[in-house]
């Protein structure tokens, strides 16, 4: 007989719940045991791979197989947020695939201009298609941009010796002849092709081989001349193909051609750029003293070459080789933009269609005309504060300027310059300090 003081003195021990760790499985295991399962059995699985996962959880995998087929396989779960416009993301993701079974290249920009139309068609009024968005909905669909590796250009031997050498003779130069800015320009030619595929484009994740569809033509040179004054003013472009007669196509308003055998720029081609674009700069029919950054390539440095630009009063900086990354305006800010603008031309074409065969049935490069157009469109839509911007990043460009806001505001954003080239100079207040104060702490 057990009294009631003796059950109220029986201590009480809650029994222990042993902890079991929850494990989680990545997508691509998951798809190894649905395919052991469908050959073996789930009981088999379990026992092959397990427990755990048990044959429940073998079940339950293989009813949720079609979705984890389509995600990454590092994922581990099917958690995420859902799509608000699932519907649209679906038509995009065939609109992309269909792109990129076709060879053509797709990026960010293209998803949400394609993503916009199919939201007008199907009457969605709240969605406003953002970067965020489009980054949101690769990553729910399984894409990713992918590109290719690229060398970065060796700096020569001694290459602070020569930038600070440059620095000095266009500091002087300065100093002597006191140009104004409208009249300090940079000239270069940029190889351009006919096929302007990029090196980026969404695809599928995990794909192994990323092809982009083009005429044949992405080895078909020509060279853009782009040439821009220290003030912000872009001077016409002039465009030099490889053939030997000049085309009969039309050449559109406010571009030039030559032709030249090789499509480079010659003698005869540095004389026509001086009297059709920099002689018609503002200033330059009156001839004022003007400074004309140069690298060195051989045409820029002839005899003939420097006679003609001590014609129109124009002096020349050459820039040492090796060093145009760091030192010319043009290369730091303003080629890689255009180049864009060139890419997204040559997208809309190509995605346009309807272009022009051979008779053994391939497709026809754009033509003379059409590429005129393109770079003058693109040269146009290059934004003057780029320009500007351009020439603060090669510092010895500011140092002469004398008055407070000549260039104060701007602030170099480039990654890829020495630092022996910007010295600090990108926000320097020049009211608060004398020339000569500048120039000795930037060169010595």
């Amino acid at each position: 007989m057990v009294y009631l003081n003796e059950i109220y003195h029986i201590s009480y021990h809650p029994i222990k719940m042993s902890k079991q760790k929850r494990l989680a499985y990545k997508v691509a295991f998951k798809l190894e045991v649905i395919k052991f399962a469908k050959e073996h059995g789930n009981r088999a699985a379990e026992r092959h791979f397990g427990p755990p996962p048990t044959e429940k959880m073998i079940r339950e995998w293989r009813k949720q197989e079609d979705q984890l087929q389509k995600l990454d396989k590092s994922k581990h779960t099917l958690r995420g947020p859902t799509a608000r416009w699932p519907e649209l993301e679906v038509e995009v993701k065939e609109w992309i695939t269909r792109h990129r079974q076709n060879g053509l290249s797709v990026s960010t920009k293209m998803i949400i201009y394609e993503a916009k139309r199919i939201a007008v068609e199907k009457g969605i009024q709240d969605f406003t298609g953002s970067p965020s968005w489009c980054y949101r909905f690769m990553k729910r669909s399984g894409l990713s941009m992918r590109t290719k590796t690229r060398i970065a250009q060796k700096m020569p031997k001694e290459y602070e010796s020569k930038i600070l050498s440059f620095h000095k003779f266009v500091i002087d130069a300065r100093k002597k002849n006191n140009f104004e800015m409208s009249q300090i320009g940079n000239m270069d030619e940029v190889p351009i092709t006919f096929d302007v595929p990029s090196n980026r484009t969404v695809d599928n994740k995990g794909a192994k081989s990323i092809t982009v569809k083009t005429s044949g033509h992405e080895k078909t040179h020509y060279s853009v001349v782009l040439s821009c004054c220290a003030d912000g003013t872009k001077l016409p472009p002039m465009l030099i193909f490889k053939r030997k007669t000049f085309p009969k196509e039309t050449i559109p308003r406010g571009v030039i051609v030559h032709v030249h055998d090789k499509g480079w720029m010659d003698e005869n081609g540095m004389r026509l750029w001086i009297d059709k674009v920099w002689s018609k700069r503002p200033g330059g029919l009156l001839k004022k003293s003007s400074l004309l950054v140069l690298d060195q390539f051989r045409a820029h440095i002839t005899e003939t070459t420097k006679k003609n630009f001590k014609e129109v009063k124009t002096q020349i900086a050459v820039i040492p080789g090796g060093l145009t990354s760091q030192l010319q305006p043009l290369d730091i800010s303003i080629n890689k933009p255009f180049k864009v603008l060139m890419r997204e031309e040559w997208n809309t074409w190509m995605v346009a269609g309807n272009h022009d065969l051979t008779p053994t049935g391939w497709m026809k490069r754009p033509t003379i005309t059409q590429v005129c157009e393109w770079v003058k469109r693109s040269w146009d839509s290059v934004k003057k504060d780029i320009v500007v911007k351009s020439w603060i990043c090669p510092s010895s460009f500011l140092i002469a300027a004398k008055k407070r806001n000549s260039w104060g505001g701007w602030e170099c954003d480039n990654k890829n310059r020495s630092t022996s080239a910007s010295f600090g100079l990108e926000r320097i207040e020049l009211g608060r300090e004398t020339e000569a104060e500048v120039v000795s702490r930037t060169i010595f």
